[in-house]
């Protein structure tokens, strides 16, 4: 008995640093025996399910158990413009650069010699830059901001709203960041390393499981810091642009995060439809759709 209470402090101190190490290691044994996209996948599963199971028996905000009514939107959204387009952009200029150019000297100023894991830290610094600016500019330009609003309307966190993103806000954040990285003349084998851990960061940095940080919020994007990043209140939302590491937060000054806990309300203050089709053809007649949802507020999820 006396350690239940313990285990309870211990837990949600190790799911996030567990889980990706368990993710990371699982592709390394992949990449080891020449099955790293393979190895990718079942990594990737069996985080979702583990996040699955973890979100129901610790949740950060029960509330956020409840359906929002955007589970197919959702679904779609993965698979259909978030998951083709990666599987487009990324398996093409990714894997397929992997098997094009396979362990290809190292170009440009690439430290080649470095150990794999030194070359995966400088991809991922060299991509965190692109996709930082990315993110940053689908909050402070508009234009870019009603097709990353799709994401931002969702109204609760889990794992499952990690794939809900506009395929245009997913293919400027992927042509931004991936191709600072092969200018610099990586190794096709830190492309895979980089491609796989920003899905698994990006699914963790969604999940709604009671966890803590500590000082892993200075180095990594982590749930803690993604819950501001999801408020409402625009001195909290526009800041922790960070895919995978908050440096260029801290460098810019975006970084937030404050001792209370993040808001259970999160969305967006425009109206966003409530189907997945609507949501693809939002952007595009942004002011008109504003306008049919004081008119017809039921064809909206979040009027």
């Amino acid at each position: 008995m006396s350690s239940s209470p313990t285990l309870g402090k211990i837990l949600p101190c190790i799911w996030w640093p567990l889980l990706l190490v368990l993710c990371v290691s699982c592709q390394a044994v992949g990449m080891a025996r020449g099955h790293g996209p393979l190895f990718f996948n079942l990594g990737y599963a069996a985080l979702a399910v583990t996040l699955f199971v973890l979100e129901r028996r610790f949740p950060h905000e029960p509330q956020w158990l409840e359906s929002d009514g955007q589970f197919w939107p959702d679904l779609l959204h993965t698979v259909l413009t978030k998951g083709l387009v990666q599987l487009a952009v990324v398996g093409g200029a990714t894997f397929g650069i992997h098997l094009a150019i396979g362990e290809r000297a190292a170009g440009g100023f690439w430290p080649g010699h470095w150990p794999m894991a030194a070359q995966v830290a400088l991809g991922l610094l060299i991509a965190e830059f692109g996709l930082y600016w990315a993110h940053r500019l689908g909050h402070e330009w508009p234009w870019l901001w009603r097709f990353h609003a799709v994401h931002h309307s969702s109204t609760r966190l889990w794992f499952f709203n990690t794939g809900r993103f506009h395929f245009v806000d997913t293919f400027k954040s992927i042509v931004l960041g991936l191709p600072l990285v092969f200018a610099a003349g990586a190794p096709g084998a830190v492309f895979v390393w980089i491609s796989g851990i920003t899905a698994y960061i990006g699914m963790l940095t969604h999940c709604n499981v009671e966890m803590r940080f500590g000082l892993l919020n200075y180095v990594f994007n982590t749930p803690g810091l993604h819950r501001w990043h999801h408020s409402t209140d625009l001195r909290e939302g526009n800041s922790n642009y960070g895919e995978n590491l908050m440096v260029f937060d801290l460098l810019y000054g975006t970084f937030f995060d404050e001792a209370r806990r993040p808001p259970v309300r999160i969305g967006i203050a425009e109206a966003m439809p409530a189907t997945f089709a609507g949501q693809l053809r939002a952007p595009f007649v942004w002011h008109r759709y504003q306008r049919r949802a004081e008119a017809k507020p039921e064809e909206y999820f979040n009027p």
